[in-house]
């Protein structure tokens, strides 16, 4: 019996790592998409910092899309609506 409470004690400390290891990663995880945002907005641009962190660019661009580019297109489709609907 005492193999099985060492085993269950042993089962429990791993777990336990892995909750705490999970919250790390989930907390390094915003602090750097938060860092990739900045980033964009300091100019720059997604293929540099895929460089910095080994992402890949269209996976830094999904986090951090270029704000100007999005308010942009979002403008534009809604120009081109307005002129198809007074056509």
């Amino acid at each position: 019996m005492d193999t099985m409470s060492a085993l269950d004690q042993e089962i429990q400390n791993a777990a336990r790592r892995r909750a705490d290891a999970e919250r790390e990663f989930l907390r390094t995880d915003v602090e750097l998409k938060e860092l990739l945002v900045k980033g964009r907005a300091a100019g720059l641009g997604p293929s540099e910092m895929a460089k910095l962190t080994g992402f890949t660019r269209e996976w830094v661009s999904k986090i951090a899309p270029d704000e100007s580019k999005s308010r942009k297109g979002a403008i534009q489709r809604r120009l081109d609506k307005l002129n198809a609907d007074s056509d």
